[in-house]
């Protein structure tokens, strides 16, 4: 087989770089237009001291989030497909550090390591529905780190208004510029180091069922139907 062939062309070798770019331009030039609203952050996001955290948005409302955590050094977890490596470089452009995995590739992986490195007291932001849905249900890897951690879960949801939203499975919002945005989080959820099957179902239950009540709670907030 001839090898030259099997090598990437130029294009194909830069095009994370050159799109990643190209969408943090723009997302970045729409949000620093935005008046953001942030209600009841958790200690990490306001400098206190804190031992390493979870927090969980949608994987469909992940601009507002990716700016209001811009420099502060948190982790996020990518998919390892070829989408996964342009969100990487759009993530990093963002200021974050990332662990490569998800819960199709990489997976068990992933959570360990991201499971230490939060129980060593990072922050750790994570779609618990990403990155192939089903939309707005919680799977059990955010569960299964905050566990393995011992580290809290903060759910939040956020929305903006105007917006527009893309026909994908997460229906991904896109904040249209100078309109508002709602950014809500709620109190930590633990989950016991010796929690069993069950327990940890009931958990997964109790996360989304927060996760989806403050989604609402920001979308009423900007008047968003």
């Amino acid at each position: 087989m001839d090898e030259k062939a099997e090598k990437p062309g130029l294009w194909e070798r830069n095009r994370p770089r050159v799109l990643s770019a190209l969408v943090y331009g723009l997302a970045k030039s729409i949000l620093r237009t935005l008046d953001i609203n942030v209600i009841n952050p958790p200690p990490c996001m306001k400098g206190e001291p804190h031992d390493g955290a979870i927090l969980l948005g949608w994987h469909g409302r992940s601009l507002i989030p990716a700016h209001v955590f811009t420099g502060k050094g948190f982790l996020a977890l990518i998919s390892l497909s070829r989408d996964g490596e342009i969100q990487n470089h759009i993530f990093n452009r963002f200021g974050f550090k990332t662990i490569r995995g998800s819960t199709g590739r990489g997976g068990l992986k992933a959570a360990l390591i991201a499971a230490k490195r939060v129980r060593d007291g990072e922050v750790l932001a994570f779609t618990p529905d990403g990155p192939r849905g089903p939309i707005y249900q919680v799977q059990m890897g955010a569960i299964i780190i905050a566990q393995k951690s011992g580290r809290p879960i903060y759910c939040a949801g956020n929305a903006a208004n105007p917006a527009r939203f893309l026909p994908t499975w997460d229906k991904y919002m896109i904040p249209m510029p100078f309109g508002r945005a709602e950014f809500v989080f709620g109190d930590a959820i633990t989950v016991p180091a010796d929690a069993d099957e069950h327990q940890l179902e009931a958990i997964r239950k109790h996360v989304q069922n927060e996760m989806n009540r403050h989604q609402q709670e920001a979308e009423d907030r900007v008047g968003l139907k």
